[in-house]
C-alpha cells in the first residue's frame, strides 16, 4: 500500500515499450543504477512499474509501441510533470545514431502515431540538459567514434499528452539496439537528469524553436550543445509545404518554458513571412543562420 501512496508524489516518468530492445535494455540498466526501487501497480494490463522515491520517478514499461503511448496521462499519476521515453531509433540507412527529439506531426500526415497537425508539449531547458548529458556519456564511452549524435526534427506520436514528452533513442538497427554501451549511456544520462531535477538544478538558457535543416539538423544540434539556445520543436525543411502559422503558434503555446526566439535556417519566402508575422505578434527574436 505504501508504494501506491508514495507513487502519487512522482514527478517524472521514464517509460519504454517492453518489445523495444533498446528501450527495455536501457531501462534495465537504469534500474541497476537506481537504489531502493519499490514495485508499483498500474491500471493497464501487461505493464510493469517501479518507483524510485529518492528520484521522484516512475520507471514503467508497456506492451504497446512507444509511438502509441497516447494513454500515459490516464495510467500515470497526475503529479507527473514530464515523460522521458527510452526508445530505439529506426532508419533505412541503418547508420549508428544516438538521437533525441519531441513527438508531433506538423503536417497532415500521421503515419506513425498521433494526430495530424498536432504537436506534443515541450520542455526546452530539460531537453537541453538531457542532450548534453547523453552527449557526454556517449563521448566518455567512446561511442562517438562509431555513432553519430543528433537532435531530430519533430515527428511521430504520441501527440495528445498533457505533459512534455521527450524521446531519447539508440539507432538505427538491431545491432545498435542491443549495444549495452549505448544502453548504459542512455541510462546514465537519464539518471543524472533525474538527480538534477530532484535538486532543481537546471541550467538557464534561451528557449527557441527551430525552423529549417534536415531531419537530422546538424546546425540546431550544435547550437543546442554549444550555445545558449535550448530547443522546443524543430521543423525540418520537408515540412515547409504545409507548415503554417497555426503550427508555429502551437509550438510556442505547448512549451513549459516561454519560447523567446526562433532559430531560422534557410527557408522559403512564405515561411520567412510566417515567422516574421508570428515573431512580431509574440515579441520573439528571430535568429538567422545559413
Amino acid at each position: 500500500m505504501r508504494a501506491l501512496i508514495v507513487m502519487e508524489r512522482a514527478r517524472y516518468a521514464i517509460v519504454y515499450s517492453l518489445k523495444d530492445i533498446a528501450g527495455s535494455g536501457a531501462a534495465i540498466k537504469l534500474t541497476e543504477i537506481v537504489s531502493e526501487l519499490a514495485t508499483c501497480r498500474l491500471s493497464l494490463p501487461g505493464s510493469t512499474c517501479l518507483y524510485a522515491e529518492k528520484l521522484n520517478a516512475i520507471i514503467a514499461g508497456f506492451k504497446e509501441d512507444s509511438i502509441h503511448f497516447n494513454f500515459l496521462d490516464s495510467v500515470l499519476p497526475e503529479s507527473v510533470r514530464a515523460y522521458i521515453i527510452l526508445s530505439r531509433h529506426s532508419s533505412l540507412s541503418k547508420t549508428p545514431t544516438l538521437t533525441l527529439h519531441y513527438p508531433g506531426n506538423p503536417t497532415d500526415k500521421a503515419e506513425a502515431g498521433g494526430e495530424p497537425f498536432t504537436l506534443a508539449w515541450t520542455w526546452p531547458k530539460v531537453f537541453k540538459l538531457l542532450t548534453k548529458l547523453y552527449y557526454e556519456e556517449a563521448s566518455a564511452k567512446g561511442l562517438l567514434e562509431e555513432y553519430s549524435f543528433s537532435l531530430e526534427a519533430t515527428h511521430h506520436g504520441p501527440t495528445n499528452l498533457a505533459k512534455p514528452t521527450i524521446f531519447i533513442e539508440i539507432g538505427s538497427s538491431i545491432e545498435q539496439w542491443r549495444d549495452e554501451r549505448a544502453q548504459e549511456a542512455m541510462a546514465q544520462s537519464v539518471y543524472k537528469l533525474l538527480k538534477a531535477l530532484k535538486r532543481e538544478s537546471i541550467p538557464d538558457c534561451k528557449p527557441v524553436i527551430g525552423i529549417g535543416g534536415t531531419h537530422y539538423p546538424e546546425k540546431h544540434t550544435r547550437l543546442q550543445l554549444e550555445c545558449e539556445y535550448c530547443y522546443g520543436h524543430i521543423f525540418a525543411k520537408y515540412t515547409f509545404d504545409s507548415l503554417d502559422k497555426r503550427i508555429v503558434l502551437q509550438a510556442l503555446e505547448k512549451s513549459l518554458d516561454r519560447i523567446e526566439g526562433v532559430v531560422m535556417l534557410k527557408a522559403k519566402s512564405r515561411i520567412k513571412n510566417v515567422i516574421q508575422e508570428v515573431a512580431a505578434e509574440k515579441g520573439l527574436d528571430v535568429i538567422k543562420f545559413k
